[in-house]
């Protein structure tokens, strides 16, 4: 799916489409967003690069509320977009809101 960016609220899929502990991307002209789901079934969006060396969130490891990035396992909050520490960084978050089975993200 792509996306424009003067959306505001913008059904992106279902949550049953993004795997547990797993990601799905949107594409997006000005980058591309992750979708995470947690084991407990919690829905992030983050934008899709690493703040260290660019790699792909989306290909990453969950684990609890982080995403491990694949490129030098850095680990990223899901809730923040921060760099857990002793790295230093942020990717952008997107607001994520989840009515029933569907998945609306903020991409204002």
């Amino acid at each position: 799916m792509t996306i424009s960016p003067a959306s505001t609220w913008t059904h992106v899929c279902s949550v049953s489409d993004i795997p547990r502990l797993g990601s799905r991307v949107v594409k997006r002209d000005d980058g591309d967003v992750a979708l995470f789901r947690t084991a407990d079934d919690q829905v992030f969006a983050l934008h899709d690069r690493c703040p260290h060396k660019g790699g792909a969130l989306s290909q990453g490891i969950v684990h609890g509320k982080t995403v491990t990035c694949p490129l030098h396992s850095w680990n990223i909050a899901l809730e923040t977009g921060e760099a857990c520490a002793p790295d230093d960084g942020c990717t952008m978050r997107f607001a994520v809101k989840v009515e029933g089975e569907a998945v609306f993200v903020n991409l204002a």
